[in-house]
C-alpha cells in the first residue's frame, strides 16, 4: 500500500484510541494510545469509596505496518511524538457497582517529510460503569476448588468525541486529537490472584455510531454518512507482587500482551475494504502501592513489534507512561 502523508496521518489518528490499557491491566490506570482515555480501566478497591488517577504518556512513532502487514520505516528526518496528560476519577456508588470518567489532554509534536506542526487540545474522553459479578477471594494457597474461582467484572463504556477530529475546522491531519465518533464498548475482565502471583484476561468489543460528514480537514465536502468498523481488543497479563515488611506496602511487576482489531469503514453504507487495521503489542510495568497512605505510583512501557505480520494499516509506537493514584476511603 502506497501511503501518502494524509493517509499516513489517518493511521496515526486511528491510533488515537488504540488503548494503552495493557500497561497496567491489574491496577488503576488512565489508558490511551494517542488521544483517548479509558475510564473502564479505573478501579475502586472494594474497601474504598473513590479513586483519583493522574498519568502522563509519551508516545513515539517509528514506522508503520502497511496493508499487507509489512513494516515500513518513516522517511529520514521524521520525528512524530504525542504527549498526553490523563486525569481519571472512579466512584463506587453501590457494593458491586462503580462509575468512572477519564479525560486526556493531548500535545502533538510532529515532523514528517519536511512538514512540521505542533498542536494541543482536549482528547476524546470516556465514561464507564462496571459491575463486579464475582469477587476474587485472593489466597496464598489453594485449599479447595472455590479458591480457584476468579473475579469477573462486566463493563459498559462510552467514548465521547470531545477531541479535535478530521471533521472539525482543523487543516492539518497531524494535529487531530480524537476520532470524531461516539463508540459504545462492552468489556469483560477475568482476574485471579494466588499470592504473590496474579493473572488477568480483559476483553472488549465496541461499535461506533454512524454520523454525517460535510467537512474534512477544514474543507467542506458533499455530505455523506460514515461509520468506523467495530473494534475488538484483548489483553492477557501476568504479574508478581512483593510485599515490603508488615505494613502492607508492595511492589508489583506486570507483563502483558495486547491484540486489537478494527473493522472496515463504511461510507453511505458501502464498505471500504482494506480500511480496517490490526495491532499487536507487548508491555511491562512496575507499580508501588502504599497501603497506609492510600497512594500508588507506577511506570510502564508498551511496544509494538516492528516485524511483518504483527499489525496492519497501523503505526508502530513505543508508549512510555508514569502515573499516580490516590484511594479515598
Amino acid at each position: 500500500m502506497n501511503i501518502n502523508i494524509k493517509s499516513k496521518c489517518y493511521f496515526i489518528s486511528a491510533a488515537l484510541l488504540a488503548g494503552g490499557a495493557a500497561l497496567f491491566p491489574s491496577h488503576s490506570q488512565a489508558a490511551s494510545c494517542c488521544g483517548g482515555s479509558s475510564a473502564a480501566s479505573l478501579s475502586v478497591p472494594k474497601y474504598a469509596t473513590a479513586v483519583a488517577d493522574l498519568s502522563f504518556d509519551t508516545e513515539v512513532y517509528d514506522g508503520y505496518w502497511n496493508q499487507n502487514g509489512k513494516h515500513v520505516i518513516d522517511p529520514p528526518g521524521s520525528d512524530l511524538k504525542q504527549y498526553r496528560l490523563n486525569t481519571g476519577l472512579a466512584y463506587r456508588f453501590a457494593t458491586d457497582w462503580q462509575a468512572s470518567i477519564a479525560v486526556p489532554y493531548v500535545f502533538n509534536v510532529n515532523k514528517y517529510s519536511g512538514q512540521s506542526s505542533q498542536n494541543n487540545a482536549l482528547g476524546d474522553m470516556t465514561v464507564a460503569v462496571t459491575y463486579e459479578l464475582l469477587d476474587d477471594n485472593s489466597t496464598g494457597k489453594v485449599r479447595s476448588a472455590n479458591d480457584l474461582i476468579p473475579g469477573v467484572t462486566l463493563g459498559l463504556s462510552l467514548l465521547v468525541p470531545s477531541g479535535v477530529s478530521p471533521y472539525d475546522d482543523q487543516k492539518s491531519s497531524f494535529d487531530i486529537t480524537g476520532r470524531g465518533f461516539y463508540r459504545l464498548d462492552g468489556t469483560l475482565l477475568i482476574e485471579k490472584n494466588i499470592r504473590p502471583w496474579n493473572a488477568s484476561l480483559a476483553l472488549g468489543y465496541g461499535t461506533y455510531f454512524e454520523r454525517s460528514v460535510n467537512r474534512e480537514y477544514g474543507k467542506y465536502v458533499a455530505p455523506y454518512r460514515k461509520v468506523l468498523g467495530d473494534r475488538f481488543t484483548t489483553t492477557l497479563s501476568s504479574g508478581y507482587t512483593y510485599v515490603l515488611g508488615t505494613g502492607g506496602d508492595s511492589i508489583a511487576a506486570t507483563v502483558s500482551y495486547t491484540y486489537m482489531r478494527e473493522g472496515n469503514t463504511s461510507y453511505d453504507g458501502v464498505t471500504d475494504s482494506g480500511s480496517g487495521f490490526e495491532k499487536q503489542s507487548v508491555g511491562g510495568a512496575l507499580s508501588y502501592s502504599c497501603t497506609d497512605h492510600n497512594w500508588g505510583v507506577r511506570a510502564g512501557w508498551n511496544h509494538a513489534i516492528q516485524q511483518k505480520g504483527w499489525g496492519r494499516n497501523f503505526p508502530t509506537t513505543d508508549l512510555f507512561s508514569v502515573g499516580v493514584r490516590y484511594v479515598f476511603l
